[in-house]
């Protein structure tokens, strides 16, 4: 029988308690993307002190304690009497949808825009402090989660001291009963510091890192801004063209934008709104993609490269070997979500096409030999797109409608791609164990026969005639995209859950590393979107020898540590899984399939560009950086014992 639902059932949260209700809204993930995007959070409104022109200079310090500092040498918060009869700053930092930046008067163009984003890390924060440098004075207050410490004085904050500086110090420790982890990623973080350098060449961000014996202090300065970026972007290639810098404005909108073409068939195009990465693209990419399609086979057939019977160049022809980085400043954005991936305006396509339109047009005309060398890349990528077209309908068409070509497949009975979940699991022990306890009716189980190929290393022919993969491209029914084509439709995609499910050892993450390099590279879209997981299969099983008492499964070192702390050493067995193979069906069920007591963990993009970068270092030919990748972080590995 359903419990009461009326009016008592109704909650109303108050303050900043829907933040530590629901963090994931508003930063993400309580993961350490969610962590790390506390420190952008304030960073982000320092930066658009800067946009303001009132700001030179940033500070970001990690210390010992896990805190994290952000300095500024800006105007300062207003302190003043706010009409709630309380100093603005307390506003600020504990109202949701309090800020500046509402309206154009503070700030033109700003990438804090919902007034959340200070509040929300004094919410998730177990100690943050703020000082306002202004007027000669050094006011000070202090919260813990979110709630105010420090006694106001007739409704205005105290003042700590004199100074003769200007700007805002927060310093801030999140919440370990919020965060799965408390300790920074600096390598992410000095990645978004040295990106907002590269798009705001007046700007000098200092970077300090006291948690290690030896600080490390680095400061970010890049007065030649994008074009500096797109120079360090493609260090390591050859150049087919060389910088490409246009800007220009309209109806308020201003554009940067710096291209490159390199001997090489990747395609990477970075977008940025108000400093703001967004990692999925949106409006303004797809204006600044299918402008510069246009153009290019617009001068194509006017030099008579392309003739009337001959077919247009494909958006993906006209981008090979393009790296490009697009920034533009825009009023009053509109993003998909608190974290800002995406950016949704509409009117910023429109814009951007009529900017690139203009000014590329203009650099086209004087430089007529890079127009040629642009089409030339294009004209490769469509010869040899074409040829792997005839590569892919012969090597896929026998098997394109059905969902397995070698019979490994156990599919699932339901066919709403919502309700279905596929575990690709390591080799035919543990798939048929999988097999035999899963639930029939919404997971199914894909075995694989060793080890796929690595594809980063792999040219596509092999890789498509690689068994296992044609199966799993075969099995998920998206397609994929992969260099010069792209037939991936991720509204085809026939399981909503994609789950890696393999040994806890190290043969076990090697094949969990080369499936990931494999849908990173070629169905990046199935992890952008949220799809994959990797299953986390308990190491231990501690048994109680008193037989009233229940088995307990142990998924980590920590959670051993616990359990030994609470029971005597003799009073149980443990048992250590070196693999899925050695738990019968029931054992499978219960740990690893069964949504009620899984750990799945979901693969998620922090950083795209880092993340590229990443994967073709530890997965690449290159043998000199990934031993120096190694060495620089053994102290950081986990040993299987």
């Amino acid at each position: 029988m359903a419990e009461v639902y009326d009016a008592s059932s109704i909650t109303v949260l108050e303050g900043l308690e829907p933040v530590r209700k629901r963090p994931g809204m508003y930063i993400g993930s309580v993961g350490s993307r969610g962590l790390n995007h506390l420190i952008y959070e304030i960073v982000d409104n320092s930066v658009d002190e800067h946009l303001a022109g009132y700001c030179k200079n940033i500070f970001v310090t990690l210390g010992k304690d896990g805190s994290c500092t952000v300095r500024d040498d800006g105007r300062g918060i207003p302190v003043g009497m706010h009409q709630k009869g309380v100093s603005a700053e307390r506003i600020v930092m504990t109202t949701l949808h309090a800020g500046g930046k509402f309206d154009n008067k503070a700030y033109k163009t700003s990438g804090g825009l919902h007034g959340v984003g200070s509040s929300v890390v004094n919410a998730l924060s177990t100690y943050m402090r703020v000082r306002v440098y202004q007027g000669g004075k050094i006011y000070e207050d202090e919260f813990s989660r979110g709630i105010p410490t420090k006694e106001l004085v007739d409704g205005l904050l105290p003042v700590v001291g004199k100074t003769k500086e200007t700007g805002t110090e927060t310093t801030f420790i999140p919440d370990p009963e919020i965060f799965e982890k408390t300790r920074f990623r600096e390598e992410w973080l000095k990645s978004r510091l040295h990106e907002t350098a590269y798009l705001n060449p007046a700007l000098t961000i200092h970077y300090r890192d006291e948690r290690e014996e030896t600080p490390e202090c680095i400061d970010y300065h890049e007065p030649d801004g994008i074009i500096a970026f797109v120079r360090e972007l493609d260090k390591d290639v050859e150049h087919v063209t060389p910088e490409i810098y246009i800007k220009g404005e309209q109806e308020g909108t201003s554009l940067e934008c710096c291209i490159q073409f390199q001997d090489s068939f990747e395609e990477n195009v970075l977008g940025f709104c108000n400093n703001i990465f967004t990692q999925e693209g949106g409006t303004h990419i797809v204006g600044f993609k299918t402008k510069f399609t246009q153009l290019i086979n617009s001068y194509a057939r006017q030099l008579g490269i392309l003739k009337d019977k001959d077919q247009n160049f494909t958006g993906a022809d006209t981008r090979n070997g393009m790296t490009a980085v697009v920034a533009i400043k825009y009023p009053d954005p509109i993003f998909e979500g608190q974290t800002k991936t995406k950016l949704a305006s509409q009117d910023a396509a429109k814009t951007v096409a009529a900017i690139i339109d203009t000014e590329l047009q203009h650099y086209f005309d004087r430089n007529v030999e890079v127009v040629k060398a642009i089409i030339s890349c294009a004209e490769k990528s469509a010869k040899i797109r074409r040829q792997e077209e005839k590569a892919k309908t012969n090597m896929l068409s026998k098997s394109k409608y059905s969902f397995d070509s070698n019979g490994k497949l156990a599919n699932c009975i339901s066919k709403d791609p919502e309700k279905c979940e596929i575990f690709i699991v390591e080799g035919d022990s543990a798939g048929g164990s999988a097999k035999t306890c899963r639930d029939r009716h919404t997971q199914a189980i894909l075995p694989l026969r060793g080890k796929i190929i690595n594809v980063e290393k792999a040219s596509i022919d092999k890789v498509l005639a690689n068994a296992e993969i044609k199966t799993m491209i075969n099995t998920f029914g998206c397609g994929f995209s992969e260099g010069y084509g792209n037939d991936f439709d991720i509204t085809k995609l026939r399981y909503n859950k994609i789950i890696l499910m393999t040994d806890a050892d190290v043969d076990g993450s090697h094949i969990d590393t080369l499936l990931l390099t494999f849908l990173y590279r070629f169905m990046p879209d199935l992890i952008r979107e949220g799809h994959v997981y990797v299953s986390m299969p308990p190491l231990y099983q501690a048994i109680p020898n008193n037989k009233k008492e229940t088995s307990q499964y142990l998924y980590d070192e920590k959670a051993l540590s616990l359990y030994q702390k609470d029971h005597k050493e003799g009073s149980y067995t443990l048992k250590r899984f070196k693999g899925l193979g050695e738990m019968n069906p029931e054992q499978l069920w219960e740990t690893t399939l069964n949504p009620e007591n899984r750990v799945l963990k979901q693969v998620q993009i922090e950083d795209g560009r880092l993340a590229s970068e990443v994967t073709s270092m530890l997965m690449g030919t290159d043998v000199g950086p990934r031993k120096d990748f190694i060495h620089d972080h053994a102290n950081e590995a986990e040993i299987d014992s």
